[in-house]
């Protein structure tokens, strides 16, 4: 087991019962093939980590924000000079992947946090649904953007906002595409504490060394009583995401995306 750990994408040390998982692979924690390795190097560690803690914060330590999402200059390259067959295949492979990480944390036997800020787009917000609260600086946004490209989230964003928010706002967000501000987030019950800005993580350790105070059963008993897994309609969301990602609109909406120099437009 490894209490401390400092990789290329991501960090993560453990003290007064509190685990830190921190973000910092410029330019936005894009989420990649990199990335989701030393997540799953993180996850075999957390097991043990687990035993000796109480809670989880994620965050990150780049100011442009919590993470932009999956990283789609890779997923282009990923379906240059292959086959239909092959693109599908590498994608359905990441995408169960990834989802076995996200579900391992989102059914973690301890109280997990997510400190946000700034950009939380995509890949970045599915992982932040996987936490049971999430502590929002002031300056936060939060989209799913994919519709842009011919995508719907493919990290279990849809069945994991089914969860926690009211289907009209889950229906703008995907179909939309457009983002939402912190308060606007907390007004619908997404956010569970509204920060200042810079503060998000201050206010995450305060309430992480609160819930130390509770017994750990109780919590733990409260939590798969009030968090159910979706797990049938994460799978089905990677049976449509790995159907759609193989279309021609998909292939010339990342072209755009990685050929463009201009900034990436989001609606407020």
């Amino acid at each position: 087991m490894m209490k401390r750990f400092h990789g290329k994408t991501l960090s993560w040390d453990v003290g007064q019962g509190v685990i830190e998982l921190a973000l910092h692979r410029a330019p936005a924690n894009e989420i990649g093939t990199l990335t989701l390795e030393e997540l799953e190097k993180f996850l075999l560690s957390l097991e043990q980590l687990s035993a000796e803690a109480h809670a989880l914060i994620i965050y990150s330590q780049l100011k442009s924000g919590f993470s932009a999402g999956a990283d789609l200059r890779e997923l282009y390259r990923g379906l240059q000079n292959v086959s239909k067959a092959e693109a599908f295949r590498r994608t359905r492979e990441f995408l169960e992947r990834i989802h076995h990480v996200l579900n391992a944390i989102d059914s973690l036997p301890l109280i997990t946090i997510a400190a946000v800020h700034g950009v939380t787009f995509g890949g970045g917000f599915e992982l932040a649904l996987v936490c049971d609260l999430i502590v929002a600086d002031k300056m936060t946004r939060f989209a799913f953007p994919e519709l842009r490209l011919g995508l719907i989230p493919g990290f279990g964003g849809i069945p994991r906002l089914k969860r926690d928010l009211g289907n009209a706002l889950v229906r703008d967000l995907i179909l939309t595409g457009r983002s939402f501000n912190a308060s606007k987030a907390q007004l619908a019950g997404l956010v569970s504490q509204l920060a200042g800005e810079g503060e998000a993580l201050r206010i995450a350790r305060v309430t992480a060394a609160q819930l130390g105070k509770f017994d750990r059963q109780t919590a733990i008993a409260a939590k798969s009583f009030i968090k159910p897994i979706p797990y049938e309609e994460l799978r089905r969301e990677i049976e449509i995401f790995c159907e759609l990602f193989t279309s021609p609109a998909v292939e010339a909406g990342l072209r755009k995306f990685v050929e463009s120099t201009d900034a990436q437009p989001y609606l407020p």
